[in-house]
């Protein structure tokens, strides 16, 4: 199995929009600066996983990803296949005649097709709840953020006074001498 950035990167990612299941919709940029992942191939691994419902986006300020399904619902094996991160050990693509046409299976092609089904059996048995678990046990805090939606209770202490005019038509009545 050859299992590239774009399958362990959509892991980690993933695993941290987990960790903060609770604190709203996260930041691609927040998860960017956290796991050292360009944001760019952040976007693109997102769309992938929006397409696969294991992620909804929430446009506007305060938006981000959060899980599309509850955390236990979603394997590893989901993730890694919703970025399209092929599982295949074997070096003929899982082809039934990978020898040839007249030839047919190599001689080791049932032993690494035999692993391949091993490895979504067990990557499948790895929910994302799991993982997060795990991090907890080992001490990995996270800090929640707080939701701030909607009107400042707090007032506004002064005025804000304008010194300058703030169109064409009020620079008539502008003072002069400012």
């Amino acid at each position: 199995m050859r299992l590239t950035t774009k399958g362990r990167f959509a892991v980690t990612a993933m695993i941290d929009v987990a960790l903060r299941e609770g604190a709203g919709p996260i930041a691609l940029a927040a998860i960017s600066a956290r796991q050292q992942i360009s944001l760019s191939y952040l976007e693109q691994l997102f769309s992938k996983l929006r397409r696969k419902k294991l992620v909804a986006s929430t446009r506007g300020p305060g938006g981000g990803y959060s899980l599309g399904r509850k955390s236990e619902d979603i394997t590893v094996a989901d993730v890694i296949l919703a970025v399209d991160e092929p599982i295949d050990a074997t070096g003929c693509g899982g082809k039934i005649n990978c020898m040839g046409e007249n030839t047919g299976r190599c001689l080791t092609h049932d032993l690494w097709m035999s692993l391949n089904e091993k490895m979504i059996e067990h990557l499948s048995a790895i929910s994302l709840r799991k993982l997060v678990d795990e991090q907890h046990a080992k001490g990995v805090s996270v800090q929640e953020r707080s939701i701030k939606r909607g009107i400042s209770s707090r007032p506004v202490v002064e005025p804000i006074k304008v010194s300058r005019p703030n169109s064409v038509f009020s620079l008539a009545e502008a003072d002069p001498t400012e």
